[in-house]
C-alpha cells in the first residue's frame, strides 16, 4: 500500500477525532455543564487516547501521537470540571 495514501488516511483520522472532541470539551469549559457525560465512557475515551499516545510514541507516528495529546487534555480538563461538579452537587 501506497506510503501516501496511508499518511492521508491517518491525517484525516486525527482531523476528524480532534474536530469530533474538542467540540464537547469546549462546551463543557464554557458551560461547565456535565450532566449529559457518562463518567465511564468518557474515562474509557480518555485512557484509549493515553494508549494511543504511547503507541505513537513507540511507532514514531506524529499525527497519532499530536491528535491524541490533544483529546487526552480535553479529556482531563472534562474528568476534572465533571469531578468538582459531581462532588459539590453532593454537597448541596
Amino acid at each position: 500500500m501506497s506510503p501516501l495514501l496511508i499518511n492521508i488516511v491517518g491525517y484525516a483520522a486525527a482531523v476528524c477525532m480532534v474536530c469530533g472532541y474538542l467540540p464537547q470539551a469546549i462546551y463543557t469549559i464554557r458551560t461547565r455543564d456535565t450532566d449529559g457525560i457518562a463518567m465511564p465512557t468518557f474515562l474509557l475515551l480518555g485512557f484509549g487516547s493515553i494508549f494511543f499516545v504511547i503507541q505513537g510514541l513507540m511507532l514514531g507516528n506524529w499525527p497519532l501521537i499530536i491528535t491524541n495529546l490533544i483529546t487526552t487534555v480535553s479529556s482531563i480538563i472534562v474528568f476534572i470540571i465533571k469531578v468538582q461538579n459531581d462532588y459539590f452537587k453532593k454537597k448541596k
